[in-house]
């Protein structure tokens, strides 16, 4: 049966795959026997080439032109084979690209030829010795030399159209997702661009990288539920940190005065095409900053993360978003009113409740009118916020981390980038006030023993930490999986982390 006919290679119980698992355990068995080879003894190639240096260096060979002088020595993964008699064609890969190879009777001699028909299959990886030539088709090949078996494979490849359509098998089997689709593997290229500039823009500010605890006895630094585990040696609970906001906040009282963090965070949340219960983010905090450095820095990196994808207009979905600065700079009061035709600041607290009502969103029947606002902006704006827009002035009530406006103090010093619908970054000139700090903790207090599984942890060590003094500071948080999203066009959160949590399989 040929491997490269195979449909559905990812399920153990159908005959097709299993079959050909059984042939080539066979074959490896006769390979060791009758041959005398092991590939898995095989322990190193001198691979002195990537494909895609015969592409970059020997495109200007013409038809039927072969070039002697250039011996070529690479490897990849043999992902077709195509015989005729006495000359055979192979399309090696590797992670730089695709290249043919042409295999011959003539160039090897009838017993290594013979032994390449016998014993190498799709799927194998093979070492390479060969000179770059033209076909008379006008393909871009290698005249293979010498080559050897590095590694044999026991199962089919998938079957780019058929095996690898399921989603659902592509995130689980990211491997299969990666050798059936070269741009995948792209996708993460440009991801790892996009955290390599995250870090080049922050360290030109003199900012220091830094690790904090990823295991916390408390769970702070947003509103979320956390993941709990148990330490046996120490008897207690610990939770897998939700942010890395207050670590790194009592650096800056520690004497450090710009410090970031890329990692992984964990909420214990639902999983859907913008949420993953292990996403990657940065953090960053400036002391003697506020919000508006960190909107300007804010603008800085994301531009500077556009420009790394090629261009300022870029791509996503039906929409094309303009990474031009200046971003749109608006308040919530003001959205909400564009875009529900309410002003929020003019009506009372009975009067929200009355229109949360009529709107079918889900209240308790005492929550404020600035509260209400939030799930106004919520269910019927951020969907609408498809160019980056800055959304400032987030009252007091949800921003338990964040400095007051003291020109109006039900608000704060505080933003939220939006991209295509969704949140990207959150900034706040932070909360330095001890006093101000523990009452907004106490009422997160009072939400989270009313029920409220989300509600900020009171933090007693940190707020001893302001009492120490905290200067001035800006504090910036971006989520790199969104961001990465809509960079590549990116339907889901799960094509650009490499493996996402997946529900195990039944």
């Amino acid at each position: 049966m040929d491997s490269d006919n195979v449909n559905n290679v990812n399920d153990e119980r159908t005959t097709p795959e299993m079959e050909i698992k059984r042939q080539r355990m066979e074959k490896l068995e006769r390979l060791r026997s009758e041959a005398r080879f092991d590939p898995y003894v095989i322990d190193r190639w001198d691979k002195k080439h990537k494909l895609s240096f015969v592409h970059e260096h020997f495109s200007h060979l013409g038809p039927d032109e072969l070039d002697k002088e250039a011996t070529i020595r690479t490897a990849g993964r043999v992902m077709s084979i195509r015989k005729h008699g006495k000359a055979s064609f192979v399309h090696l890969e590797d992670d730089s690209g695709r290249l043919q190879l042409y295999f011959s009777f003539d160039s090897l001699g009838e017993d290594k030829y013979e032994w390449f028909k016998k014993w190498v299959d799709t799927g194998d990886f093979l070492g390479i010795e060969g000179y770059p030539f033209r076909t008379k088709r006008g393909e871009l090949s290698l005249l293979v030399t010498e080559f050897k078996l590095l590694s044999k494979a026991l199962r089919p490849l998938p079957e780019k159209w058929h095996g690898l359509k399921d989603t659902e098998v592509r995130y689980r089997q990211r491997y299969l997702d990666m050798i059936a689709n070269p741009e995948v593997r792209e996708v993460f290229r440009k991801r790892a661009k996009i955290i390599k500039t995250f870090r080049e823009v922050l360290e030109s500010h003199g900012t220091l990288e830094v690790e904090t605890p990823i295991l916390s006895p408390i769970a702070g630094g947003a509103n979320a539920k956390p993941f709990i585990t148990y330490h046996n040696a120490l008897g207690i609970n610990l939770y897998l940190r939700i942010a890395t906001e207050l670590y790194l906040k009592r650096l800056i009282v520690g004497m450090y005065e710009r410090v970031y963090e890329i990692g992984k965070n964990f909420r214990n949340e639902g999983i859907d095409s913008m949420h993953n219960p292990e996403f990657t983010a940065m953090e960053v905090y400036w002391a003697y900053a506020n919000y508006e450095d960190m909107m300007n820095l804010t603008e800085e990196i994301i531009v500077a993360c556009a420009d790394a994808m090629g261009g300022r207009q870029l791509p996503y979905g039906e929409h094309i978003i303009n990474y031009e600065p200046p971003f749109r700079r608006a308040t919530m009061v003001d959205l909400v009113k564009e875009h529900c035709g309410i002003d929020f600041l003019s009506i009372t607290d009975e009067d929200a409740r009355r229109l949360a009502k009529e709107k079918g969103l889900d209240i308790k029947g005492n929550e404020s009118r600035l509260l209400i606002m939030t799930e106004f902006f919520d269910n019927f704006v951020e969907e609408k916020l498809i160019q980056p827009t800055f959304v400032l002035g987030y009252p007091v009530e949800i921003s338990p981390l964040a400095k007051r406006d003291p020109d109006n103090p039900d608000f704060t010093r505080r933003f939220e980038l939006f991209i295509c619908g969704a949140e990207v970054a959150n900034a706040f000139s932070e909360l330095n006030d001890p006093l101000d700090q523990r009452e907004r903790f106490l009422d997160q207090l009072k939400k989270k023993e009313a029920g409220d599984e989300e509600a900020h942890a009171f933090d007693e060590d940190f707020v001893t930490a302001l009492e120490h003094g905290l200067p001035p500071t800006g504090g910036l948080g971006i989520g790199i999986d969104r961001l990465t999203m809509f960079l590549t066009n990116s339907s889901s959160i799960r094509d650009v982390i490499l493996f996402p949590t997946m529900r195990p399989k039944e």
